[in-house]
């Protein structure tokens, strides 16, 4: 007999206690948040987070519509095997799950959508509510779900999901009301149906959207056209891409990048820069965590939200992984699958394991998002599949003429006045109080929006509304490699990099969505469009067969790493622009290429591989700048000393790696200060090329782009400008860490940051040890919250066998074991073997921490 599992009470009080105090520091909670006594309340306060960290060994409920009873394992993971009937009791069972475990996380990410937010938590939220207005995701998913029959799939899971949701909810005693709630003094809603779509369109606005037309609009207006095509590319200058062109190493297309033209409007671009910027916070702090700021201060409902900094984007720091391997180049030979999503690092995280069983139609095992049943990873019996980002163009802005810039109702089309639809948006607070009444005008290609004093609309595939309930769906049942593929064909947006193996030895990938095909009178998606003329509108979806794709490839292996998808040799036409450096695609076919014996263990260590591609092609440049000036600069001696001895990996105890990033971002810093509007600060630039632009420029030593502006008289070159980003990178790290030792070991300047979804400190996981750095499979930045958000390796065999984690745990309870028990693993780059019962007695009680049955609601 297993004994039962217990949380010492006298531990979590006292939590509960130090946690209650710590919140309350400043003394001023929100507005109709309970007083801290309340809090302390030994029935309903913190005191009831010990009493539900824990569930009970066995429990049942009852939920309306259920078809049969349902029996659901959890097993020492805390992940549910649930076991069904039928998919919608399937959907049942884990609307109930989901809301015991993550009750906070749904209505948050519910509310963020619909711009609701100010009623959970105050008026400090009204800035994100009137931008998630103004972007139309929920009005959108609202309209395109209400299109669908109600016999859909998508409509039919939603609402069985709802019915598990709103069970959970109407039992729910107050001591299981979560934390956050009772800290806001706040009741949760209703869970609606249609907020499964407010889901999907929450992960379009995180993985697709796109001010870049904006940005480079502003960047016109500072360096040219010219210079500007050649800064933010629509090809990248290493190919090294998604589709195999046949090719046996990267491909490097140098150009010569044009010089700066004389700044035409600096003022108008200072002015896009603050407006591109204050939207792109409110964007990020709707997909991720919604920082209250500091404990007790926080909670001050007159105060301004704590936004996340706009980051100049750093395509070295960012970035998720795919590769399959075919079995014939594996020891064991059998199909190996690898993937690791890289997204905000949140608590709770934003997956929840499960897995999900009904007799004869579904067998799955992935992670799911809180708010829909079915796993958009995972794998079954037959085959495993993983995603990662396109980061294809899958958005246009068009410049409208309207017929009052202050309050329009008209714009101009064909040499028409067409009527815009207008909708008046009503933002309530707490307490129902009206805090702004916003009027929202649309084109016949979507909202529109103010930038630099023009009104544009938006065409973005992520507002046309879809279902992407059935194509998960068909992928969890698919059979084979070719299946799934056909099953996800329907996938509309956001534009996914589907890889998959099976256990017949296929593997496959193919970057899926709706990809338009523009006009030829528009043919580029990266510039401001004249929306003046349907011309210039959208003229259908490219075909299928079209795709950027591979099915069994003669190399073995296939790899996505949100590089560029396709070599414009093989096929030119434009699928995107300003494509990530593929540093990160340029390791992973390396290692692939040169071992024909892969293992699932070297696959899980290729997640945590601490090698970046960029290092090998820079340090040669730097390392021999410092070398012709150390004669006349012992600084610049040291720092050549310094390089040459690093091995230019990112391993926590080397003390090389935290000079060699000073020196890039001061060599990024120094290079594009043309990018800075006049009258901004030092790192104020309206976009920032991505770092194989620099590689690029490092190439042409006489390039104009090397000359500092804010030294007239004196013409610069490559090396002078290298030489001084190294002496300044030594002088601002030794200034920070002291002269060279432990102080300056990459482990300890790189951390994760994993945030309490309100941003609530004592809540969150600081200071988290990571290995990698820009440039790495598992790359890392300063800040620490964006990271590999679900690890998962796959051996496709006779029996499928699979290891994963996350950075987090099951529950949102900050005081369950549960809460952030996976993060260890995560840090250490280890993986769990994810259990994957046929029955539930296949689940032994050693395995199994606890049994929940459902039944019909009478």
């Amino acid at each position: 007999m297993t004994a039962r599992r217990r949380t010492p009470a006298a531990t979590v009080g006292l939590a509960a206690v130090v946690l209650a105090g710590t919140l309350y520091a400043g003394g001023a909670p929100v507005a109709g948040a309970p007083p801290l006594g309340q809090l302390l309340d030994p029935v309903s306060g913190v005191w009831a987070l010990a009493r539900s960290a824990t569930p009970p060994r066995a429990a049942d409920a009852a939920i309306p519509h259920l078809g049969a009873p349902v029996d659901v394992r959890f097993d020492d993971r805390g992940v549910p095997h649930v076991f069904a009937n039928s998919v919608a009791d399937a959907s049942r069972a884990m609307g109930y799950i989901h809301a015991r475990d993550r009750l906070f996380q749904m209505e948050l990410q519910a509310r963020a959508v619909a711009g609701t937010l100010s009623e959970l938590v105050g008026d400090r939220a009204l800035a994100l509510d009137r931008q998630a207005r103004a972007q139309g995701l929920a009005d959108a998913a609202r309209r395109g779900f209400e299109a669908l029959p109600p016999t859909s799939t998508a409509r039919v899971i939603a609402a069985a999901y709802a019915d598990g949701v709103n069970a959970y909810l109407h039992g729910m005693r107050r001591a299981d009301v979560p934390f956050e709630f009772r800290l806001l003094g706040a009741r949760p809603q209703r869970w609606e149906p249609v907020y499964s779509a407010y889901l999907f369109a929450r992960m379009g606005l995180t993985l697709a959207y796109s001010d870049g037309e904006l940005r480079r609009a502003a960047t016109e207006a500072l360096v040219g056209a010219a210079a500007t095509d050649a800064l933010f590319p629509r090809d990248n200058p290493i190919q090294e891409p998604i589709q195999p062109n046949g090719q046996h190493a990267p491909r490097f297309d140098w150009r010569v990048i044009p010089p700066p033209s004389p700044a035409v409007d600096s003022a108008r671009a200072h002015v896009a820069l603050a407006e591109i910027e204050a939207r792109a916070r409110l964007i990020g702090a709707l997909g991720g965590a919604i920082d209250l700021g500091p404990a007790g201060s926080a909670f001050r409902s007159d105060e301004p939200l704590a936004l996340p900094p706009v980051r100049s984007h750093d395509d070295a720091a960012v970035g998720s992984n795919n590769w399959v391997v075919s079995p014939r180049r594996t020891a064991g030979g059998k199909a190996l699958l690898a993937g690791d999503p890289h997204l905000s690092l949140t608590l709770p995280s934003v997956w929840y394991e499960a897995h999900l069983v009904v007799p004869d139609t579904l067998d799955v095992y992935g992670v799911t998002f809180i708010g829909t049943p079915l796993p958009p990873i995972g794998f079954n019996r037959d085959l495993a599949w993983t995603v990662t980002n396109t980061g294809a163009d899958v958005a246009d802005y068009f410049v409208e003429t309207v017929d009052d810039a202050a309050h329009p109702t008209r714009y101009r089309l064909d040499g028409e006045w067409k009527p815009l639809r207008s909708r008046v948006e009503v933002i309530h607070g707490r307490g129902a109080r009206v805090l702004a009444t916003d009027t929202i005008y649309e084109t016949h290609r979507g909202p529109m929006l103010r930038s630099g004093g023009a009104w544009v609309s938006r065409r973005w595939t992520v507002t046309d509304g879809y279902d992407a309930t059935a194509p998960f769906l068909g992928a969890a049942r698919a059979e084979s490699a070719m299946g799934l593929m056909q099953a996800m064909a329907a996938f509309f947006a956001p534009a996914q990099n589907f890889a998959v193996a099976d256990r017949g030895g296929h593997i496959a990938i193919r970057s899926t969505a709706r990809f338009p095909v523009r006009s030829p009178t528009a043919p580029r998606g990266d510039v401001l469009i004249d929306g003046a003329s349907s011309a210039n509108d959208w003229r259908g979806w490219l075909p299928l067969a079209d795709y950027p794709q591979a099915f069994d490839p003669p190399q073995g292996f296939l790899v996505s790493a949100n590089q560029q998808p396709k070599d414009p040799r093989v096929d030119p036409r434009y699928f995107g622009w300003n494509w990530p450096s593929p540093w990160r695609a340029m390791r992973l076919d390396a290692v692939l290429r040169a071992d024909s014996a892969v293992t699932p263990d070297k696959m899980r260590r290729m997640q945590v591989d601490p090698v970046s591609a960029q290092t090998a092609l820079f340090m040669p440049f730097l390392v021999r700048a410092a070398r012709e000036g150390a004669h006349r600069d012992s600084t610049l001696a040291r720092v050549a000393a310094t390089l040459e001895a690093w091995d230019g990996t990112y391993r926590g105890d080397n003390e090389q790696a935290v000079l060699y990033e000073a020196a890039l971002d001061e060599l990024a810093s120094r290079t594009w200060d043309e990018l800075r509007p006049a009258g901004s600060g030092r790192e104020a630039r309206i976009s920032t090329p991505e770092s194989v632009i620099l590689l690029e420029l490092m190439q042409d030593p006489d390039n104009a782009w090397w000359d500092d502006r804010s030294s007239p008289g004196v013409r610069e070159r490559r090396d002078d400008i290298i030489r001084a980003s190294l002496a300044a990178a030594w002088r601002s790290v030794t200034g920070r860490l002291g002269p060279p030792g432990p102080a300056w070991r990459w482990g300890a300047s790189r951390h994760a940051l994993v945030r309490h979804l309100l941003g609530i400190a004592p809540l969150s996981r600081a200071n988290v040890p990571v290995t990698g750095g820009p440039g790495s499979v598992s790359p890392s930045f300063g800040d620490g919250n964006h990271g590999a958000s679900w690890r998962m390796v796959v051996e496709l065999g006779d029996q499928v066998r699979a290891w994963g984690t996350y950075p987090g745990g099951q529950s949102g309870n900050p005081a369950s074991p549960r809460y952030a028990d996976n993060l260890g693993k995560w840090s250490a780059g280890t993986l769990d073997s994810l259990r994957f019962p046929r029955r539930p007695d296949d689940l032994l009680p050693a395995s199994t921490s606890s049994r929940l049955a459902f039944r019909a609601a009478p």
